[in-house]
């Protein structure tokens, strides 16, 4: 805003007062919470677990610590931190470090305030700019994180000792905000004993110089729980710094995941072609994650992530749309037929407990399957096909395909007894597409329930009794 004071002394006329980072977050969470208003939007799944956990960090001014396995949405929730900031607070212009205008902490700032005074001006930071996110990985030097003596600050002429020569790393200049380190783990340990005075004592020490920098930080950190409790890849003290560990966790709910995949899917608006992925297909997408998360085939320290179920939920449309395309049809509506597609997207989002006693594309093909059966039992009981399976048993079949025309389809189960009224619970009246994948799930279904035969060929499978 073109009102702000652009220098110290006139920031110092309107009364301005300095807060803390952690003050600052603390006070705007405050009137969020007073106010009813979402804090951390698009985080789903954790309202009554992960975020008041968080709430109560900040209450309590705790740098934090997320706990989990990849997809559990730690990076988002980290850089959702940045919304309790303020909207814009005042800097030195022209400091590397964002110092505080009434009580700098860098010489050169020192230097300008005893030179210029009020006349020092201002810039105005936005919480974007306040935000420093940086991946954890062995090669990451002290300097990277906390500073280095500058090789060219010193040939201009300036002496080792002077303060002025040092380049300062990522951590001083996110002073006044939020830093945060994924995959803490994964740093040396000798980098980790450099953050020791940072989390505990808020400053740093660089190249042995007498230089106290009292940063401000709040200080977010990201690890899988293996790595963090079991390997001994973080030291002890760094762990006692953090004030609060906070467990993330997979979906616990079917709805949760599917909240999700609809969410984070990429979509894409095609011309003249109308896509519809009906409730029980994303619910067999969603189960498939959560059967994957209790399989003992798969190992569960590296976890399952929701990406899979995402990556899933995109390869199952794209699928569906190949054949629309193919068959000339404008209605794209996934079938049960286009399930092999998400073994693409799963295998490499998994890792096997054992290596080369089964594929993962048969690991995958069995958790589908029992996928499709947990769903159909969920929306079906076996006695509403009473006429169904008896005309299969006087000899009716059915021919089903991933490249079948929905016109097919509705030709056969028209004339099978009892398939309309299973097709009209599922909700797929009048749109051809619909009826065609709501008769493969049926007819998987019963399969699967040992009411149907299935004999697989080449291109196409057929059912009977």
């Amino acid at each position: 805003m073109n009102d702000r004071p652009t220098t110290i002394g006139a920031l110092r006329e309107t009364g301005y007062r300095t807060r803390s980072v952690k003050e600052e977050m603390r006070a705007n969470l405050i009137a969020a919470l007073g106010d009813g208003r979402p804090l951390f939007p698009g985080i789903v799944g954790y309202e009554a677990t992960v975020i008041p956990q968080i709430e109560n960090a900040i209450l309590s001014g705790q740098d934090v610590i997320l706990l989990g396995e990849r997809g559990q949405a730690k990076t988002r929730i980290a850089r959702s931190l940045v919304s309790l900031l303020d909207a814009a607070v005042p800097a030195i212009a022209g400091c590397e470090i964002n110092d505080e205008p009434f009580d700098p902490i860098c010489a050169s700032c020192r230097y300008r305030i005893a030179n210029d005074g009020d006349a020092v001006e201002l810039v105005w930071l936005t919480p974007d700019r306040r935000y420093t996110e940086k991946l954890a990985t062995p090669d990451i030097s002290i300097a990277d994180l906390i500073g280095e003596v500058d090789p060219i600050k010193v040939a201009e002429g300036r002496y080792l000792s002077d303060e002025m020569t040092i380049h300062y790393g990522l951590l001083p200049r996110t002073h006044r905000g939020v830093f945060t380190l994924n995959e803490l783990p994964d740093l040396a340990e000798r980098v980790q004993v450099g953050l020791l005075n940072v989390m505990e004592e808020r400053d740093v020490q660089i190249r042995g110089y007498k230089v106290r920098l009292p940063l401000d930080l709040f200080v977010v950190a990201s690890a899988n729980p293996e790595d963090y409790t079991n390997r001994g890849r973080i030291i002890t003290p760094l762990k006692d710094r953090f004030g609060s560990q906070i467990r993330t966790h997979y979906p616990h709910e079917i709805g949760t995941e599917v909240g999700i995949m609809e969410q984070e899917r990429s979509e894409y608006v095609d011309e003249g072609i109308t896509t519809t992925v009906p409730a029980y297909m994303k619910e067999v997408l969603a189960e498939l994650s959560h059967l994957a998360r209790r399989s003992p085939e798969i190992s569960q320290r590296s976890g399952v992530s929701v990406r899979v179920t995402i990556a899933n939920y995109e390869n199952l449309v794209s699928n569906a749309l190949k054949r629309a395309l193919r068959l000339g049809e404008n209605a794209v509506v996934p079938r049960i037929s286009d399930l092999p597609a998400v073994v693409a997207s799963t295998a490499g989002k998994i890792e096997l407990e054992s290596v080369g006693e089964t594929s993962e594309e048969r690991v995958i093909e069995r958790l589908t399957q029992r996928a499709v059966l947990n769903v159909f039992n969920r929306t079906f009981a076996l006695a509403e096909f009473d006429a169904l399976l008896g005309a299969f048993q006087r000899g009716a079949t059915m021919h089903v395909s991933s490249s079948l025309p929905s016109t097919e389809y509705v030709k056969q189960a028209l004339q099978i007894p009892g398939m309309k009224g299973a097709v009209a619970k599922l909700g797929a009246t009048g749109n051809q597409a619909a009826i065609a994948a709501a008769v493969e799930f049926i007819l998987e279904g019963l399969h699967l329930n040992r009411k149907l035969n299935k004999e697989r060929g080449e291109t196409r499978s057929t059912f009977r009794g």
